[in-house]
């Protein structure tokens, strides 16, 4: 499981012309899902960025976590995290699970944040075409790799 997160002050999705999701401070999440992505993954990625010191704290320091700021948080589906781009010009999403196993993977990832976060995640809508828009504050964007973690 691949994740990119940026820490925004303000963030939406719109799906259709409709907004579907609409934040301010917190984090945009972009999942890729693989075949080989496992309850652990989600499990290790959820404790991993619910725990991540981003935010700043009263000194201006990045210090804080998106639970210690009471922060929101975004999830979209990003099958392109998995992109190939060893051979030719043309990505290759072999890699990328197909729905069948991502959906179910996807919707667990944002259940185990809602848990651990004990409120709602907003999010896009799997496999549509969406119009993510963002202000991303600092900047920070992070990418997190389930598979090697460093």
């Amino acid at each position: 499981m691949r994740v990119t997160i940026q820490r925004v002050s303000e963030a939406s999705v719109i799906v259709s012309g409709a907004k579907k999701a609409s934040i301010n401070t917190g984090l945009l999440i972009l999942l890729g899902v693989t075949q080989e992505d496992t309850s652990e993954d989600i499990e290790w990625l959820v404790n991993k960025i619910t725990r991540l010191r981003i935010f700043p704290d009263e000194n201006l320091v990045m210090n804080s976590s998106i639970m210690d700021c009471d922060g929101d948080i975004i999830v979209v589906s990003q099958f392109t995290l998995y992109a190939s781009t060893k051979k030719g010009n043309r990505p290759s999403y072999i890699r990328s699970a197909k729905p069948d196993i991502a959906i179910p993977l996807y919707e667990k990832f944002v259940a185990t944040l809602e848990k651990e976060l004990k409120k709602e995640v907003q999010t896009g809508v799997f496999g549509a075409d969406m119009k993510v828009a963002l202000i991303n504050d600092g900047p920070v964007t992070i990418n997190i790799d389930s598979k090697n973690r460093e």
